[in-house]
């Protein structure tokens, strides 16, 4: 059975992941998985010592990204009630506002990183099939998540120049979520970012090497990595 956990940005959500991972070792099964992952990416920010579960897990995936990455398939979960960072709060990560986490439990409009749409989503997801229907097209079958790691040139690269020009990227069945900078060493961070893809529609291989990876955007990013990749 698929766990779902809410608001893991605020004090309240934080509190019911570090009860949770009281006497587990990672969000499901007995190695890291993608269902840490999921999780992982839809924490903003390292989490205070006062979850003490909740920091040791994050602390322990943190360190499995950078030196061998995580293969496990999981049992599946998911995450809600977190919603993108926008670019001025990449430096500064925001404090989720406890006295809205409550609400933000039941909103239907909050942004489920690995599956719920946006209303932008289901709106241009709505207009695509009127499109397909109009032509004759088969409807696109299926969606996926992913968790790419870009990574800049050196510590001199302008990080919020480098967001900015992968969200430049824009094309059908292709949808930006959530991110967060990531140190990797020698203060260097790297961007981790979220999208969905519409499986018929967008390549993740051809989006890096002939979007991600090339003029003018390569100005900014050195190389790109999937770290997740989850069909919805």
């Amino acid at each position: 059975m698929a766990v779902t956990f809410y608001d893991v940005n605020s004090p309240s959500g934080l509190k019911k992941l570090d009860d949770y991972l009281l006497t587990r070792s990672y969000i499901t099964g007995y190695q890291a998985s993608k269902d840490d992952l999921t999780v992982y990416g839809a924490i903003f920010k390292a989490p205070s010592a006062e979850y003490v579960n909740v920091s040791r897990w994050f602390n322990h995936i943190d360190a499995l990204l950078r030196i061998s990455g995580v293969s496990g398939e999981g049992c599946g979960v998911t995450v809600k009630g977190s919603a993108p960072i926008t670019e001025e709060a990449i430096a500064t990560p925001p404090v989720a506002d406890t006295k809205a986490s409550a609400a933000e439990e039941d909103d239907d409009d909050d942004v489920d990183l690995f599956g719920e749409e946006t209303e932008e989503e289901k709106k241009a997801a709505e207009e695509r099939a009127a499109a397909i229907k109009a032509s004759g097209k088969k409807k696109e079958s299926g969606k996926s998540s992913v968790l790419l790691d870009v990574k800049p040139w050196d510590d001199e690269t302008d990080m919020k120049k480098l967001e900015e020009a992968v969200r430049s990227v824009q094309m059908e069945g292709l949808f930006w979520g959530a991110s967060k900078l990531v140190p990797v060493g020698y203060g260097i961070k790297k961007l981790q970012i979220m999208l969905t893809i519409v499986d018929d529609l967008v390549s993740v291989d051809s989006l890096i090497e002939e979007q991600l990876t090339e003029e003018p955007i390569n100005e900014f990013v050195q190389s790109c990595d999937i770290v997740a990749f989850n069909k919805i």
